[in-house]
C-alpha cells in the first residue's frame, strides 16, 4: 500500500544533503540502496571515495563499520534510508559496542520504502531511529528536522571523536534523478584502487 500520510519534515533531500556534506571528498562514503545511492551519486558523481549499494538492502551500515575499523585515520560516513536501516537494525548495536571514533551514520528518513513503491515504513508510525541508536550505545545522536539543525550535524560529521548517528528527516520528494553505474565490479575496483592503490 502506498503511503498518503503527511511526513513530519519539510526538508528536501536534494537540498539538505549537499549542505550537510560540503566537500564530499573529505570522507569515505558508503551509500545504501535506492534514494541514498542517488543522493550521494548526484553529490559526488561516483567519485572513487564513494561506494553506492544497489540491490543489497541492509548491507551499507556494516560495510561502513568494517571500513571505519580498517581505516581509522579516515572519516567514514554511511548514508542510508530508514527502510534500509530497519532491515539491518542490529548493526546499530554492533556499532554501539565497537564505537569506532571515525564513523558516522546518516539516516535519510522519509518514512517510505522508496525502493519498492513508497510504502510506509515504521518511522512514520512512531519508531524513532535516533532513540534506537542512542539505546544501542551510540554516544552522539542528532536529529535534523529544519535548516537550523544542519550546521551542528555538519560539524559532527567532521569533528566528532566518537561514533555519530544523524537522523535526517526529509519530506517525501524523490531523490535527485541520478543514473548510476550498475557494474558493481567497476565501482568496487575504483573504490579499492583509490583507497589502497593498485594491487
Amino acid at each position: 500500500m502506498t503511503s498518503t500520510r503527511k511526513i513530519s519534515s519539510g526538508l528536501d533531500r536534494s537540498e539538505v544533503i549537499p549542505k550537510l556534506f560540503g566537500d564530499p571528498s573529505d570522507f569515505l562514503i558508503i551509500a545504501g540502496l535506492a534514494g541514498a545511492a542517488k543522493d550521494i551519486g548526484a553529490l559526488a558523481r561516483e567519485a572513487p571515495n564513494t561506494f553506492l549499494f544497489g540491490g543489497a538492502m541492509g548491507g551499507a551500515t556494516m560495510t561502513g563499520l568494517g571500513l571505519a575499523l580498517a581505516q581509522p585515520d579516515r572519516r567514514v560516513v554511511v548514508v542510508t534510508g530508514d527502510g534500509d536501516l530497519l532491515m539491518s537494525i542490529g548493526s546499530l548495536a554492533t556499532i554501539g559496542i565497537m564505537k569506532p571514533k571515525n564513523l558516522a551514520v546518516v539516516c535519510v528518513d522519509n518514512e517510505l520504502y522508496g525502493e519498492t513503491g513508497s510504502q510506509a515504513t515504521h518511522t512514520g508510525q512512531g519508531v524513532d531511529l535516533r532513540v534506537v541508536a542512542s539505546g544501542c550505545g551510540i554516544p552522539v545522536t542528532h536529529e535534523v528536522t529544519n535548516e537550523a539543525d544542519i550546521a551542528q550535524a555538519a560539524r559532527l560529521l567532521r569533528q566528532s571523536n566518537s561514533p555519530v548517528f544523524i537522523l535526517l528527516k526529509v519530506n517525501g520528494n524523490p531523490p535527485p534523478p541520478y543514473r548510476r553505474n550498475w557494474h558493481a565490479h567497476e565501482s568496487k575496483s575504483a573504490f579499492r584502487h583509490a583507497l589502497l592503490g593498485k594491487r
